[in-house]
């Protein structure tokens, strides 16, 4: 149906940088929105930026002013520039897209990528 190819995790340093990508591919008439979620251990996952068909963006309080979301004209790959990394920042990252069909819309997710910020 919908696949994804996620890239740019990794091990960075407390104040470094990393940048991740995801593009998605199938089974996609449109995307009502795309961007990432993370999951630190024995925690719940949290929303962390995404992006809407229109172009408005959200990003969740903890990343704001340090994490930046793009995507590229066809809409279907979207990148994290994500800097000033702090421990805290230290989870999985998945790829999530919401995906309108006939009946309803559907979340689809990547298989994750983790980001480790440590000295």
């Amino acid at each position: 149906q919908v696949q994804f190819v996620e890239s740019g995790g990794g091990l960075a340093q407390p104040g470094g940088s990393l940048r991740l990508s995801c593009s998605a591919s199938g089974s996609i008439p449109s995307i009502q929105t795309m961007g990432w979620y993370r999951q630190a251990p024995g925690k719940q996952r949290e929303r962390v930026a995404h992006i809407y068909s229109e172009g408005s963006i959200e990003y969740a309080d903890s990343v704001k002013g340090r994490f930046t979301i793009s995507r590229d004209n066809a809409g279907n790959t979207v990148y994290l520039q994500m800097n000033s990394l702090k421990p805290e920042d230290t989870a999985i990252y998945y790829c999530h897209a919401l995906i309108p069909r006939s009946d309803w819309a559907y979340d689809y997710w990547g298989q994750g990528t983790q980001v480790t910020v440590s000295s």
